[in-house]
């Protein structure tokens, strides 16, 4: 598994000043672009949540759609997406969180998921945690357990992932970057 995880690591591209001066931004559309590379990503989340046996797989907009839906097809389970607000046409519910500079706020259909739902949680990368720690908020309010939630790449040094196993989020990535 080490040899699969760097492989991985070395596909994501770090593009630094962007978006602002400072910032290490990390670019997985190449990881995603490479068919071997792709494979190898999925196979790992594949092989953590088979035994687990989550109903479903909720994904964060909009890279966590990208991955969560593959990993939903593989285990032949059904896929959630969390929105951005106002992109969804149903009844919604919706949970507003910070960010470094403003507010956001994701949603999801109210018939998503039901109480007893076992889901696992997913988005490229964890930042701050924000972004998840709402989508873990919006499918318990639905009556969902959240089993886990999990990344490709954890950037330890913003606080996110301390913050999310903090409020007892089981959470599961696969490479850490340093720096923001």
């Amino acid at each position: 598994m080490q040899d699969a995880l760097a492989f991985l690591k070395q596909q994501i591209r770090t593009v630094p000043d962007w978006p602002e001066p400072g910032v290490q931004f990390r670019d997985i559309t190449p990881l995603l672009s490479n068919p071997r590379a792709f494979r190898v990503l999925i196979d790992q989340f594949v092989h953590r949540y088979f035994d687990q046996q989550p109903t479903a797989v909720a994904g964060l907009d909009a890279r966590g759609f990208i991955i969560g839906s593959v990993l939903a097809y593989e285990l032949n389970i059904g896929f959630v997406p969390i929105r951005k607000k106002g992109k969804l046409p149903f009844t919604t519910v919706e949970e507003t969180y910070e960010l470094e500079y403003g507010n956001a706020t994701v949603e999801m259909h109210t018939d998503a998921v039901k109480p007893g739902d076992r889901v696992m949680l997913i988005d490229d990368l964890i930042a701050t945690g924000g972004t998840m720690m709402a989508g873990k908020r919006l499918l318990e309010r639905l009556g969902a357990t959240v089993i886990e939630g999990a990344a490709i790449v954890d950037l330890p040094e913003l606080g996110g992932s301390k913050r999310l196993r903090d409020s007892g989020l089981p959470l599961f990535t696969l490479v850490d970057f340093e720096g923001h």
